[in-house]
């Protein structure tokens, strides 16, 4: 079987930092504050983390440990202000990240979150819809953060894992980061027994969400849960969604666990049994430009394969890493970095970062409030007028 480079942030993180080489570096005298986007729903968010360790269960990769995770929890909450927002990593996790995007150490300051730490969960009627998040292979739970904000304020709870070891960096609450063990470069075969594992990660936080939701507090360190958390889930309505290998993930977890109705994939090819058996539950994909169901060997079968609602959307002028918080992060760092714009083009593509983002997360709110809150706002019906970058792939 062939080796053939799996697009995620592991080989974003060689191709930025060999364009740091390539350009002119100029490290700022004032380090940068870096931003995020201000999500646009009418909920405050607050979040907060857990440290989940799963009994019985060696780890994958690292001999002779229990498989540990992190998971962070967004959520609609009130009284937000009386809690200090959360940054966007932990320090020591922050500092990996920078070192392995090829950002100059000490160039930039972490971005805030709009995330109030610990804020109590605003309780909607009828329960907050559950959403599960799994990134791509060498990136983080944080990646999506600007996605994962705008769905919370949106009155979702969305939980966001790290799969340790497959992740580039994991800080657990005693400040030691766990790093990624797995290369950069996988046959299909390995990519698909990596699938299989965090499908395992995958359940087992979705069970531990059941435990919450009946009053149990599973984090290992047994720090307090957010206030009205236990009774405040609806999970009979929960999604998955992910980018790269999280929407492999998502598309295999959709297969093994009826749990989770619907499912996104961001421009994530597919690997395992799901390619072949597809899904009978509602899915999307969307891709960068130039990614089609002919382009991409796992997304033809799947397609032919899935026999419940479905579509595939294409986005113009966008990159692999378009589907990610790069769109934020790349664009504020390029100077530090000395990315010209065609550098940075090859890393986040030509769409405008601010519209690139509105599209993205107004077509994955759209599919979430059809099949979770049965919502139809008939924008997935085809194409739009109103957002002509995205084309819709009959």
């Amino acid at each position: 079987m062939a080796v053939r480079p799996l697009l995620s942030f592991v080989l974003a993180a060689g191709l930025a930092a060999a364009l740091v080489t390539a350009g002119s570096t100029a490290v700022a005298t004032t380090p940068l504050q870096l931003t995020l986007p201000a999500p646009t729903g009418p909920d405050r968010i607050g979040t907060v983390s857990l440290h989940l360790v799963q009994a019985g269960r060696l780890d994958p990769w690292v001999s002779g440990r229990t498989r540990e995770l992190m998971v962070s929890l967004w959520y609609p909450a009130h009284h937000a202000d009386r809690h200090p927002t959360a940054p966007y990593m932990e320090a020591e996790a922050w500092a990996s990240f920078e070192h392995n995007r090829g950002i100059p150490a000490g160039s930039v300051v972490v971005p805030q979150t709009s995330g109030h730490d610990g804020a109590p969960v605003d309780r909607h009627s009828g329960g907050l819809p559950v959403i599960l998040y799994s990134p791509p292979s060498g990136g983080d739970r944080a990646v999506n953060t600007t996605l994962v904000q705008e769905l919370a304020s949106h009155g979702y709870l969305v939980a966001t894992i790290d799969h340790t070891y497959s992740d580039d960096e994991v800080e657990f609450p005693d400040g030691t980061v766990a790093h990624r063990v797995l290369p950069a470069r996988q046959t299909d075969q390995q990519l698909a027994d990596e699938v299989v594992e965090r499908d395992k990660d995958t359940r087992f936080v979705l069970d531990e969400l059941t435990a919450i939701e009946h009053g149990q507090n599973p984090d290992a360190e047994h720090h307090a849960l957010p206030h009205g958390l236990c009774g405040a889930l609806n999970l009979n309505q929960v999604a998955m969604f992910g980018h790269s290998l999280g929407g492999a993930t998502a598309a295999a977890t959709m297969l093994d666990d009826p749990r989770i109705k619907a499912g996104i994939d961001l421009d994530g090819t597919l690997f395992g049994p799901v390619v072949t058996a597809g899904l009978d539950r509602p899915v999307m994909l969307l891709a960068h430009q130039g990614k089609t169901r002919d382009t991409d060997p796992s997304w033809g079968p799947f397609w032919n394969a899935s026999a419940g609602w479905k579509r595939d959307f294409q986005l113009q002028g966008s990159q692999h890493l378009s589907y990610t918080d790069a769109e934020v992060i790349f664009p504020q760092t390029a100077g530090v970095m000395g990315l010209t714009p065609a550098q940075l083009a090859a890393i986040i593509g030509t769409i405008d970062p601010a519209r690139a983002i509105t599209v993205e997360s107004t077509y994955v709110d759209a599919f979430f409030n059809l099949h979770l809150r049965h919502r139809d706002e008939q924008l997935l019906d085809g194409p739009s007028p109103r957002f002509p970058e995205m084309v819709f792939q009959p």
